[in-house]
């Protein structure tokens, strides 16, 4: 009888996932329409999270995270990771992101000050990384950190302290009851309920974080509370933290080339000086003609596509960031059959900055009719590699601005996610779930720009050789003096407003036991987001500064600018970097002074909206409905004697999807929207077989799917590249992206925790996007002059003069992103874990590496792609001491894909970049040993994230967020 019950399992295993690999995907598109209308996002992938996948982490000592990763190991059907804490306030590192870093083929994106904000996984970007909280979607309106500019669909972790979490599972490949969105892989945090610790506890953690980058401490802490008793249990948690920040760096915007006329090659980011400017020096006589090509000592070809930075600029950030969540969880559970639970997080978070650049002003430069038209630069002497980099050379009448801005931004978020668990026999067990969040996002960014004065005899000295990892940029005339003789520049008022809400619910029904079961179920999920941005720069502008911002009239003009500038507020900047930096010191203005002298805050109250954000993306809304239904198969059958255990299935979505996105029609911005629906059937299967006692192989097959970028399907033209050079186009046609995946591994287990383990995979990705790139005259883009920003006016206006084109019939390149191509992606991943006891009683390493390799037809690759990556963690834990010495590192990657400001094939690319880290504590021997001393460091290398332009010596940024030691006590009552 048994025989013949295997035999039909194995059948219908067998036809659940050949039935599903067959399966097709449909996609219809509706008409675009007129009209004003809402906004969502996306949906998430639904908790199959309450029996582990892999790895899984159970972190109470460091030696017990290993044991339980391996007998959790053996117990997996499917490929992934988990990070467990069996205690409350112990999963590591400072956020959650953080914490998913130490999983193999997990990559960060981290902020400007070091702190990692996204993940990436297998070698795709957060976008195609589905993260769900308690099972459900989760959607946060924060826009990416400091420099902000996200757009898309991913999640911003540093905003969830790992205080308040105990679990995370990672899913490397699906099953049907996974929530469909993740091509690269679901992620589920799951907070801290009262019923992970039986009984009443209290949770203490107190730290004080030191960064030497500012030399201050700042404080951070947690306190979680729980109750339970036979039935009901209840657990209430704050965590908070204020972070005094400064990060010096240097940016450039990007790189160019000067223009050298018409028909010139490059991308033509400024124009040189024709006539030798006043006060030029260096022997040129004032109004002659000259020859620019002969001053640089470069051929024309060369000097038509020699590149410089287009704003180098030392950079100064300095604020505040705080952060607060709390965490309410009550459980019932009237009967052993019967569960309930109700999870509620706030979480509310501020970012008050003041950056300040002093940019070296290359773009936008040259003859001209207007105030801050500098007259162009005079290049002398100049030396440019074999790519076209200069690497040195003199730029007289160079012209410098301060551009100094205020970033205030606050971030809200709400949720409430419902649960329950019935198990009426031993065969049956429905389980059901809603969720409903709110988030909300304010940013507002005031931007103050002061320029010295044109033809003021200005040198700019310029070392590119290779000494640093940076331009060095020096000058003849003293940029920290308030009195040099500044004049206007420009001024901004720019506000974003974000917001996300989502809503769902879905329904789980299991019939079997642990031999053979089906499980079958729905969902119902529905995300809408909207990004809205004002801007009332040009009325400010015009009270300010007076027509043209000449500052001949107006609240501050140019005879009053001196006492509003004060002298930079550091004497150590570029302390962090291994040499030098160039110039070091420049004026910074009295922001309140300013804003009180301009009457800022009601042009700031009456701002009107605007087409693109402060921060370069596109504005818009979207409304995201989500039908899913899925069965799903799991069981245990004998081959050749051994159990193959096997989970297999189908998923069914139906997306419905609304855009809408601000666009000008004459003189009026209106909203077009467009309406798309499309079907998704999603198979997979994952096999695990028992070769040998201590041996398990594994294979996986599966069609995934990403809906496409949020900011990318959004209607409407973005205009807000200030050289007035390069537009770009949204795409309400997008498809989702479907991948074909196959996974096949397995592991060698060596006895107590140790293990080693190895794993291959392919993604086969279809309808991955590439820019189109066409040409259109600026008059067709139907953009009303007049709404463009100073600085674009200005640079259409010098075009103009400079090529004898009308302003109308100056061309534009437009980037529209269009489904075009495929993309294969193919790794390994290895893991080995050892204690070495033999050695020293306590002492171990745990290590991981991934290997990824990339192509496609259009030579298109996914960013943040780092060929190779590893995990190396050393360990010792004895006699209430435990240290652990963990180091990260990836290979460098494309950042972003190009062609980057005109440029084609010039990619933005992150250097290579490894990060050591020590975490240790000590069990104090009073209180019943209930406290704990926990000293972390983090990057005790001093690393910088460095980004370049194309080439290695061509820096796009460069920030030293230096080193954090936090200092504290956990205390468990």
């Amino acid at each position: 009888m048994r025989s013949n019950r295997i035999s039909v399992r194995a059948v219908l295993l067998g036809a659940a996932a050949l039935s599903g690999l067959a399966a097709p995907a449909a996609f219809a598109q509706d008409a675009t329409t007129t009209d004003t209308a809402a906004a969502p996002q996306d949906a998430a992938p639904q908790d199959s999270a309450n029996e582990p996948t892999a790895e899984d982490i159970i972190v109470t000592g460091i030696r017990a995270s290993l044991q339980s990763a391996t007998n959790a190991k053996r117990d997996a059907v499917t490929f992934g990771d988990s990070i467990f804490a069996e205690d409350i306030g112990k999963l590591p590192a400072t956020n959650l992101a953080e914490t998913l870093n130490r999983m193999p083929g997990v990559r960060l994106n981290r902020d400007i000050n070091g702190e990692g904000t996204q993940i990436a996984i297998r070698g795709l970007g957060p976008s195609f990384t589905r993260v769900l909280l308690n099972g459900s979607q989760l959607q946060v309106a924060s826009d990416g950190g400091t420099n902000g500019g996200s757009a898309n669909r991913e999640v911003d972790l540093d905003f969830f302290p790992s205080e308040l979490f105990t679990r995370l599972d990672l899913a490397k490949s699906p099953t049907p009851s996974t929530l469909e969105g993740g091509i690269a892989g679901t992620v589920n945090l799951r907070n801290a309920r009262p019923f992970d610790k039986e009984g009443t506890h209290i949770t203490a953690v107190a730290q004080g974080q030191y960064t030497d980058s500012n030399g201050k401490i700042s404080p951070r802490g947690a306190l979680v509370a729980s109750h339970t008793t036979d039935t009901f249990g209840i657990l209430v948690g704050v965590a908070g933290v204020k972070t005094k920040t400064r990060v010096d760096g240097f940016e450039t915007v990007g790189w160019g080339d000067g223009s050298l006329g018409a028909g010139d090659a490059g991308n033509n980011n400024w124009n040189w000086a024709s006539v030798v400017p006043a006060n030029a020096g260096h022997g040129l006589v004032a109004g002659q003609p000259v020859d620019v090509v002969a001053t640089s000592g470069l051929t024309r070809s060369q000097l038509s596509t020699a590149l410089l930075p287009r704003l180098g600029r030392n950079s100064l950030t300095t604020g505040d960031r705080s952060r607060i969540s709390a965490l309410a969880a009550l459980e019932w559970r009237p009967t052993d059959e019967l569960h309930f639970a109700l999870d509620g997080i706030w979480a509310k978070s501020k970012r008050n900055y003041n950056k300040v650049n002093m940019n070296w002003q290359v773009r936008n430069s040259g003859p001209g009719t207007g105030a801050q038209a500098t007259g162009g630069m005079i290049p002398i002497d100049l030396t440019v590699d074999d790519n076209g980099v200069v690497t040195s050379g003199t730029f007289a009448n160079s012209s410098f601005f301060l551009e100094a801005s205020e970033f205030k931004q606050t971030t809200k978020f709400w949720n409430i996610n419902p649960s329950l668990t019935w198990q009426p026999s031993d065969t049956v067990k429905v389980e059901a779930s809603a969720n409903w969040s709110k988030s909300e996002f304010f940013r507002e960014q005031p931007t103050f720009a002061f320029q010295t004065a044109p033809n003021s005899g200005v040198d700019v000295y310029y070392d590119n050789t290779g000494a640093a990892n940076r331009p060095l940029i020096t000058t003849n005339v003293d940029l920290n003096d308030p009195n040099l003789g500044w004049q206007w520049y420009r001024q901004n008022i720019q506000l974003v407003r974000r917001s996300t809400e989502t809503k769902g619910a879905h329904l789980d029904t299991t019939i079997g036991d642990d031999q053979f079961s089906i499980k079958i179920g729905g969902a119902y999920d529905r995300a809408q987001r909207s990004i809205r941005a004002y801007d009332n720069s040009t009325a400010y502008q015009l009270s300010v500064c007076g027509t043209g911002c000449t500052g001949a009239t107006g609240t501050v003009p140019t005879t009053a600018i001196a006492q509003y500038l004060k002298q930079f507020p550091v004497n150590n900047f570029g302390h962090l970097a291994s040499g030098s930096v160039g110039y070091n010191a420049f004026v910074v203005p009295d922001f309140d002074a300013l804003k009180a002298a301009t009457d800022y805050a009601s042009y700031r109250d009456s701002a009107p909206e605007a087409r693109g954000a402060v921060t370069g993306g596109a504005t818009g809304d979207m409304d995201e409905t989500v039908w899913g239904a899925y069965f799903e198969l799991n069981g245990v059958t004998q081959l050749f004697g051994r159990d193959l255990h096997a989970n297999a299935g189908m998923r069914y979505a139906h997306t419905r999807q609304v855009v809408v996105g601000p666009s000008q029609v004459g003189t009026t911005i209106i909203d077009i929207s467009s309406k798309s629906n499309y079907d998704n059937f999603l198979p997979s299967i994952n096999l695990t077989y028992d070769l040998l006692d201590n041996v398990k192989l594994r294979a996986s097959a599966s069609r995934t799917m990403t809906r496409p970028d949020a900011g990318q399907i959004l209607p409407g033209i973005t205009f807000s590249d200030p050289s007035a050079l390069v537009a770009t186009a949204g795409n309400p046609d997008l498809t989702p992206y479907t991948s074909d995946n196959f996974d096949i591994g397995g592991e060698v287990y060596t006895g107590g925790i140790g293990y080693v383990g190895l794993s291959a995979f392919m993604k086969n990705i279809q309808g991955f996007t590439e820019t189109q790139v066409t040409s259109a005259s600026f008059g067709s883009l139907n953009i009303p002059f007049d709404s463009l920003i100073a600085t674009q006016q200005d640079a259409l206006r010098n075009r103009a003069a400079a090529t004898g084109v009308a302003i109308n019939d100056l061309p534009i390149t437009v980037n529209r992103p269009i489904n075009l191509s495929d993309l294969k992606i193919k790794g390994l991943e290895v893991t080995w874990v050892q204690p070495l006891d033999f050695l020293f009683q306590g002492l171990g390493f745990s290590a991981n590496g991934t290997y990824l390799k990339q192509s496609s037809s259009s030579g298109l690759v996914a960013t943040g792609v780092s060929p190779y990556s590893y995990n190396l963690q050393g360990f010792y834990e004895n006699g209430g001491l435990s240290v652990s010495l963990n180091y990260v590192w990836n290979d460098k990657s494309i950042a972003v894909n190009g062609p980057q400001n005109n440029i084609p094939g010039a990619a933005l690319r992150s250097d290579a970049r490894g990060q050591l880290d020590l975490s240790a504590g000590y069990q104090l021997p009073f209180l019943d040993k209930a406290v704990r001393l926990t000293l972390d460091v983090l990057n005790i290398t001093n690393e910088p994230i460095r980004t370049t332009f194309e080439y290695s010596n061509a820096a796009y940024s460069v920030y030293y967020p230096g080193r954090q030691v936090l200092l504290g006590l956990r205390a468990n009552f």
